[in-house]
């Protein structure tokens, strides 16, 4: 998709990062630049490339900086052709701590990566979101919900850079996130915590996070939020599912819901599924071209919304998808690259 050009992945040391990497490095791409903030990481990453693919590790460059510092954002995006935007705070409890912290980094960080790369004449942004921004209750999400209104309204007066976004939910597996945690709780012969056993939770995985990326860098429009229909599971059997697994007979313990947590999580909003378009195995929600002389509304109105293929105006959540049983979730779950390498370590010690 990419002969000759050059990607910057932004927060490009995380999961995200990591399978983009996976994903590209062998092909014909010029080059690719990681831009952290974690030098520790990043070192990391060289080496492990370095040891994989020696013959294209030079094709990976790394830049140390912050979404924050608008100078060494520009400092990387020189001659940059495209750009997938993933930095961001994403630890909901953390971000309910300090929200100032995540207006920082998801709405501020994203403003200075968008200018930089207009000015730049990059072809095209895909900022990374999440479910949380649909009707969000807590601060990651809301900062998530400002970042993708900065995009949208970026997008409005870029002629020369196409800016849109993605928005998804739960990636199996990924750092700080849940599966990680209950494999930890096997090896250490401790209970499985559940916050709360009946909440609903997307599951996605990394590889199909970035095929979300490139749906929208194929097919989206500028301004456009793109999102992938996505199965999901209660907490409760998606602890039932790794312990299965692991044939491990750990308890599975409810400690509560912590702080900013939603019981279910919300992919389209009612009012973004009467305008999406439904594309199959994703929706694309358009951006609202309109502008801001709303004087002729009074008199000419704007007529009746028409459902535009996404066959419901139901908001689209993690309770009225596709739901997942536990050897279903078994299945998801033995695709993820993470759980079968942590199978076969605790198969060789059993």
């Amino acid at each position: 998709m990419f002969p000759g050009k050059t990607l910057l992945v932004t927060g490009g040391t995380g999961s995200f990062g990591h399978a983009v990497v996976d994903r590209f490095l062998s092909t014909d791409i010029g080059e690719i630049r990681v831009f952290s903030r974690d030098e520790a990481k990043q070192d990391e990453m060289r080496h492990r490339y370095q040891h994989r693919m020696p013959h294209l590790a030079d094709k990976l460059k790394f830049y140390i900086g912050d979404v924050r510092d608008v100078n060494s954002v520009r400092d990387a995006m020189h001659k940059v052709d495209f750009v997938f935007h993933a930095a961001a705070l994403k630890q909901v409890p953390s971000c309910e701590f300090f929200p100032i912290e995540a207006v920082k980094t998801n709405v501020l960080g994203t403003e200075n990566v968008l200018a930089v790369a207009i000015r730049a004449g990059v072809e095209k942004v895909i900022c990374l979101s999440t479910d949380k921004a649909a009707y969000p209750i807590n601060a990651m999400g809301t900062s998530k919900a400002m970042m993708e209104k900065v995009f949208v309204a970026k997008s409005r007066t870029s002629d020369e850079t196409l800016i849109c976004g993605t928005r998804y939910g739960n990636v199996l597996a990924s750092r700080g996130s849940v599966v990680p945690l209950f494999v930890e709780q096997i090896k250490s012969g401790q209970p499985l915590t559940v916050t709360d056993p009946s909440m609903t939770r997307f599951l996605m995985s990394l590889e199909e996070a970035v095929e979300l990326v490139l749906f929208a860098f194929a097919h989206a429009e500028t301004g456009d939020i793109m999102v992938q229909k996505a199965p999901a599971s209660t907490i409760g059997d998606l602890a039932q599912a790794v312990r299965e697994l692991f044939e491990a007979d750990n308890d599975i313990k409810t400690i509560g819901i912590r702080h900013g947590e939603k019981s279910y999580e919300t992919l389209l909003t009612f009012e973004e599924r009467m305008s999406a378009v439904d594309m199959g195995g994703y929706f694309r929600v358009p951006a609202d071209k309109r502008d801001l002389n709303y004087d002729k509304y009074f008199t000419e109105g704007t007529g009746m919304r028409e459902e535009n293929g996404s066959g419901s105006f139901e908001e689209y959540t993690s309770r009225n998808t596709e739901q997942l049983n536990v050897e279903q979730v078994k299945a998801k779950l033995l695709e993820v690259p993470y759980v079968q390498r942590e199978l076969d370590l605790w198969k060789a010690r059993s």
